[in-house]
């Protein structure tokens, strides 16, 4: 049997239809979190025991509210694009150029956008040179041919630290899901900035697997309704089983030990081989971004911003019990008086460096040449800050993930360093460094990077200015909120606080059932 689709039965989809919707979705998804997303953080933030991970939830819900409010990025960590497009089959695109470049068009104008310009963060070459293409371009485009008269598309930014901690495996037939889950998480540590959700795909290949884990983290956080109702199949109820055995770890917000890991597990699966049962992981974190939206050919279409008063009435204020440190006396009697669980308060100058400069760092004192600033004495901060726009001293300021700067923390400390900020756990290697060196490692909210931002009153780059957002700055801030996540003695929050929490959650049954 022929099918034949009639002329009139055409639908043409214009190029600048797409290109105007995917840069609206990204802007939009840069600033406002999915309200689906809030919800269950303010019923996360209710119900949390956990102090520091309390805290940590208050700042990413206040900081959710800044950036609604002020339509300035979540984190500045904006994300490596990924668009999901199901085209139907009636659809022709009226461009002369391919699809993936009228994307990237969209992805284009939305990172370049004058009043909120995003973080550039994709680099070409990625082998050898990892020279960055300044607008956030190529993005990853997955297409699917189906039925129909209508082009969707779902529209995601998925920043480093979260996609960094994607887990796979090419399991048995016989092996168990759940207990596989349960040994990946911890091994995760904090670097994607939970509580988010787990995407997990099952079945196809490999490549198939992976898609759709990235895929079912579009979807709607349900699981207070999915228990709610009770689950209908085998796939609601290996979602339940993995949420509630992930949550009862206690690792907690930002990892700081408490009853929120997560906040839903998403699986999707697909036929598969005999032989074969492929398994993918993809977390999302605290900055979930992700947005859909239909086109039919009738024009572009602009996402309808969500009521301020939808946000919960959380509004984070320092600690009274936090210390503050005036980081231009810091000396090392000041650093070894902090213990693990301290919330500080830092004021003063620090300096910024992350990967490219940690990495040119090591480059020039294997030469034997002059480092452009003297780490003495002095607090660095694991930052790549989004561009200022009009009156601000910094853009979005977040930490990035500390572990990726581990292999370089003995050196670092022996350039007469006292301590350092960033995201999330530190390696064991790190840790006896800080330790040896008696130094400390403090950690920031990870998802919190406008409210951080505030903090930040001065900003000058001090040292290696064509890295860009790499660049080595020194920062004045006043109040910058952290906690000491090792301390001089090596005692480490990241590993003692889950375990804490784990027991108490066994002992006391405080996850519901």
């Amino acid at each position: 049997m022929t099918v034949t689709i009639s002329e009139n039965d055409i639908i043409a989809i214009a190029e600048g239809d797409i290109i105007e919707s995917v840069a609206d979705a990204l802007q939009y998804i840069s600033y406002f979190h999915p309200m689906d997303y809030i919800r269950a953080l303010g019923e996360a933030y209710e119900k949390e025991q956990g102090p520091a991970a309390k805290d940590a939830i208050a700042q990413i819900l206040t900081n959710s509210r800044m950036c609604a409010e002020g339509h300035r990025p979540i984190c500045q960590d904006t994300g490596i694009v990924t668009v999901i497009v199901k085209w139907g089959q009636q659809c022709v695109l009226d461009s002369h150029r391919s699809l993936q470049e009228v994307i990237d068009e969209g992805v284009r104008r939305a990172y370049l956008h004058p009043e909120n310009k995003l973080r550039a963060s994709i680099l070409a070459d990625p082998a050898f040179t990892r020279v960055n293409t300044r607008d956030n371009t190529p993005s990853v485009v997955h297409l699917e041919m189906v039925p129909g008269d209508k082009v969707s598309f779902d529209v995601a930014a998925k920043g480093g630290g979260s996609e960094n901690k994607t887990k796979f495996k090419m399991m048995n037939p016989s092996d168990n899901i759940v207990d596989w889950v349960l040994e990946m998480v911890p091994q995760m540590g904090a670097g994607w900035c939970p509580p988010g959700m787990l995407g997990i795909g099952i079945g196809g290949t490999a490549e198939k697997a992976m898609v759709l884990a990235k895929e079912s983290l579009m979807g709607a956080i349900d699981m207070a309704q999915l228990k709610e109702r009770g689950p209908q199949n085998d796939i609601e109820r290996l979602r339940i089983e993995i949420f509630d055995k992930v949550n009862a770890l206690g690792i907690g917000a930002q990892g700081l030990g408490g009853l929120a890991t997560i906040l839903d597990v998403k699986i999707m699966d697909y036929p598969t081989h005999a032989a074969s049962k492929p398994v993918a992981m993809i977390p999302n974190c605290a900055a979930t971004r992700h947005a859909h939206f239909t086109l039919n050919g009738e024009g572009p279409v602009f996402l309808e911003a969500p009521k301020l008063d939808e946000w919960p009435k959380v509004e984070w204020a320092p600690d009274s019990a936090a210390k503050r440190v005036n980081l231009d006396e810091l000396t090392p009697e000041v650093v070894a008086g902090w213990k693990a669980g301290d919330r500080l308060l830092l004021n003063g100058k620090m300096l910024t460096g992350r990967d490219a400069a940690h990495k040119r760092i090591a480059d020039m004192l294997a030469k034997g040449e002059e480092l452009p600033v003297s780490f003495k004495g002095r607090m660095i901060y694991y930052v790549g800050p989004v561009d200022p726009v009009g009156e601000e001293i910094v853009g979005p300021a977040g930490p990035t993930t500390a572990t990726r700067m581990d292999k370089f923390m003995d050196m670092m400390l022996e350039q007469g360093l006292l301590g350092c900020v960033g995201k999330a756990e530190r390696g064991p290697a790190a840790t006896q460094a800080i330790a040896k060196h008696k130094s400390a490692y403090l950690m920031a909210v990870g998802g919190a990077a406008y409210l951080v931002a505030r903090a930040i009153k001065g900003s000058k780059v001090v040292g290696f200015e064509d890295l860009g957002m790499e660049a080595i700055y020194e920062f004045e801030v006043s109040d910058f909120p952290v906690t000491v996540a090792v301390d001089s003695t090596g005692e480490n929050v990241h590993t003692s606080a889950p375990l804490v929490w784990k027991k108490k959650i066994a002992e006391e049954g405080l996850l519901p059932a």
